[in-house]
């Protein structure tokens, strides 16, 4: 039969371009973080499926001088200088329409190397950790008895704009966050270490 040969071949094509990734990681704004790490609301291991990186680099190690970062949004990456020498640049995904990340100068307000959000996450069983909701508002949703919260991860977070930072997340190639500017988890490191607070932030 011709039909279903053809289902069986499509079948997997369609469920493979079913949102496969989502929103992975986003933003804070007014205190609280926007969904990290969860496709749909559904935790994805993006680390162990990559995108190839061949944007990124950092060679400011024994570099010296005042640390400043520059985030481009029309390219789609993040500069970091030490005194005026480019040390480094990340590929990264910034706001998407509608939660675009806002163009200005600004500086390093707070660090968080493990911060998690205050807004979006899951709610899990006690004692056994499964996870019983896999898509959480906290500004909608109450934990059922039995159950506890845990905010989606935005790791090595450096708030520049109110609620809004650099932090590790998936990159999907495009502007794709809401408004929080992700980058792959060894640069959003490299970018940690090396900008104490107050390092200036450019954002155009």
């Amino acid at each position: 039969m011709i039909i279903p040969r053809l289902f069986l071949f499509v079948l997997p094509l369609l469920l493979a371009s079913c949102g496969q990734w989502g929103d992975t990681v986003a933003s804070m704004r007014g205190g609280h973080s926007y969904l990290a790490g969860y496709n749909g609301g559904r935790q994805h291991d993006w680390k162990s499926s990559p995108i190839p990186d061949d944007v990124s680099y950092w060679d400011g190690d024994h570099v010296s001088g005042p640390p400043s970062i520059r985030i481009h949004l029309g390219q789609q990456k993040a500069f970091f200088y030490k005194g005026g020498t480019l040390v480094g640049v990340s590929k990264i995904s910034t706001g998407k329409e509608g939660n675009s990340t806002r163009p200005g100068t600004f500086k390093v307000i707070q660090k968080s190397p493990n911060h998690r959000s205050s807004l979006y996450g899951v709610f899990k069983e006690h004692g056994t950790g499964r996870i019983v909701n896999d898509d959480v508002d906290t500004r909608k949703d109450k934990a059922p008895p039995g159950t506890y919260y845990e905010g989606a991860a935005m790791f090595h977070f450096l708030r520049f704009d109110g609620g809004i930072g650099t932090h590790e997340g998936y990159l999907p190639g495009y502007a794709a966050s809401h408004g929080c500017v992700r980058m792959p988890a060894k640069m959003a490191k490299k970018f940690y270490d090396n900008a104490p607070l107050g390092t200036p932030v450019i954002v155009e």
